[in-house]
């Protein structure tokens, strides 16, 4: 009896050792240095961080717009047309940990050089990530938008502050939200009154400004800025990392196109 006990008791120690074993590799796996916009994770350590990603690639996002060295093309030669609806359907909302993100239903899209993009979400950077003459926006929002061959066309507006924005004040009815953590709206808004006025809009070829940094972006970034108050810009910045912008990158011999309409 006495033997058949302490064979018992040796298992559950094994068991035991088996156990804090296996949480200690969870653990460990959990704690893996995941990339963010401060310290030892910086954007200058993401290509260290991000083995598999493209962050120290030759295409890379964002970069600073200099007037005088951009191609000046024609509005009918992008063939860029916003197939939004007036009540764009939203999803939800998430603070990622990276930014403010609302995910869209599907529906609304964009048709850019004769392919469809559909639109998925829109998120922030605060400060703006490129910049146009040297200047850095207060605000940069990024509307993403898919082909089903995955391939992006990321639409830029840029925001400075002044007087209050109506659909931001729609935005921001939803914070604050903590880190982590989703709300689902399930609501509708007219998108198409984010843009500026002027519908001028610089274009260029680049990557995802955020891990794996993929180069198989177009941009599109709206010369002019829409305006925001500087109440709407604290509200968002209290909701997001400080300084959630990656820095300017090379061009490396790309080309800018700066497209007007006639």
């Amino acid at each position: 009896m006495n033997r058949f006990v302490a064979i018992i008791v040796i298992f559950a120690l094994i068991s035991i050792t088996s156990c804090k074993s296996d949480k200690t590799e969870t653990h460990t796996k959990e704690h893996q240095p995941h990339w963010s916009y401060d310290g030892e994770t910086s954007p200058e350590h993401w290509v260290e961080i991000e083995k598999n990603s493209d962050c120290d690639g030759n295409r890379q996002s964002p970069i600073n717009i200099i007037d005088i060295d951009t191609k000046p093309t024609q509005q009918k030669d992008t063939l860029l047309k916003v197939l939004y609806t007036p009540k764009t359907a939203l999803k939800q909302v998430t603070n990622n940990g990276h930014s403010i993100q609302f995910d869209f239903e599907a529906g609304d899209s964009i048709q850019y050089h004769g392919e469809i993009y559909h639109l998925s979400q829109l998120h922030f950077h605060e400060p703006s990530e490129h910049t146009i003459n040297g200047i850095r926006y207060p605000l940069e929002i990024h509307l993403v938008h898919k082909s089903k061959s995955n391939a992006y066309t990321v639409m830029s507006v840029l925001a400075k502050e002044g007087a209050k924005s109506q659909l931001f004040e729609f935005f921001e009815s939803f914070l604050p939200i903590k880190v982590n953590t989703t709300k689902e709206i399930n609501q509708s808004s007219d998108l198409t009154t984010l843009f500026p006025k002027n519908k001028n809009f610089y274009t260029y070829g680049g990557s995802l400004t955020t891990p794996p940094c993929t180069e198989n972006v177009n941009w599109i970034i709206f010369k002019e800025p829409i305006i925001v108050s500087v109440d709407e810009v604290l509200k968002l910045k209290n909701n997001m990392p400080k300084n959630n912008y990656r820095n300017e990158q090379p061009l490396n011999n790309r080309e800018v196109s700066i497209n007007t309409f006639q």
